[in-house]
């Protein structure tokens, strides 16, 4: 008998995987379980297709918006997650709904001597979208309260609120955020560790690093709750999806993305000219 397809949810996946700060534990959301959508891989796919043309004029409407009438509107994606949780996959999920010439994925590893001179949300803010742009930040800011929290490698205490103040400046100046922990089990991690290793074309995705930080797990997730539950303000919410099935993870990134499209505050730019007129001078040219 053929599965039948999940309930669609009456709220918006936002609302459903949004962090509520002031209740807000990390182990009571399920790296594996199906929040919402289709239950089968397959459909999963099917559903995330076809949405790709409404993505498409949700991302013109943007565009046009700032190229023809001015608009500062952009969006700004925050990616993080422990490694191997997909943030390279989801890149590549939102890679394939948008456009090329207006989407760009930045990666921030270890600070330059350069960017260490200068406040860690110095490099941030060069990477910023433009008006009518889309950037994706594959970690981000947000490393100073995890890395830097969990390694001991400077001081960390008084970031939660420097990133709270910089976000509201960023909304205020017409950047909408779309702030996503991909949330992955110790167990699912393992695996994924042990299938590069077993694949000699994965090698060049496995560091041996990857390995120490595991060490770490408790630590980190008692890092990433606090960010979640203090970063998570009105303005600029967090997002946890569950990450251990990679379908789901993608149905789930695929919903926010459409919903955060829908959200920015922008129109199509007006016409200044008579349609009906140009399409006569047209057809008379």
């Amino acid at each position: 008998m053929a599965k039948e397809k999940r309930k669609q949810p009456d709220a918006p996946v936002g609302e459903l995987l949004r962090v509520d700060a002031g209740s807000f534990a990390l182990a009571e959301r399920d790296p594996g379980a199906l929040v919402a959508g289709p239950d089968e891989r397959e459909r999963a796919e099917a559903e995330i297709a076809a949405l790709e043309q409404r993505v498409g004029r949700l991302h013109d409407r943007l565009w046009a918006a700032a190229k023809a009438g001015g608009s500062t509107q952009r969006v700004l994606i925050v990616l993080q997650g422990m490694d191997t949780s997909g943030k390279g996959g989801a890149a590549k999920a939102f890679d394939r709904l948008l456009h090329p010439a207006g989407f760009v994925v930045v990666g921030f590893g270890v600070p330059t001597p350069e960017e260490k001179a200068h406040h860690f949300l110095w490099r941030h803010e060069q990477a910023l979208p433009g008006p009518g742009r889309i950037t994706l930040f594959d970690r981000s800011h947000y490393e100073q309260l995890l890395v830097v929290r969990v390694h001991e490698l400077g001081p960390w205490q008084t970031a939660y609120d420097e990133i709270n103040a910089w976000e509201e400046t960023l909304v205020a100046d017409g950047v909408t955020l779309l702030k996503v922990m991909l949330h992955i089990s110790r167990r699912e991690q393992e695996e994924r560790l042990l299938e590069r290793l077993a694949d000699p074309t994965k090698h060049w995705k496995y560091n041996p690093h990857d390995v120490d930080e595991r060490a770490l797990w408790p630590s980190y997730q008692t890092a990433y709750e606090d960010m979640l539950r203090r970063c998570s303000t009105e303005v600029a919410p967090w997002y946890v999806v569950p990450a251990d099935r990679k379908w789901h993870r993608d149905w789930l990134l695929t919903q926010l993305l459409v919903e955060t499209l829908e959200s920015v505050p922008v129109e199509w730019p007006p016409t200044s000219f008579d349609p009906v007129i140009e399409a006569a001078r047209v057809r008379a040219s």
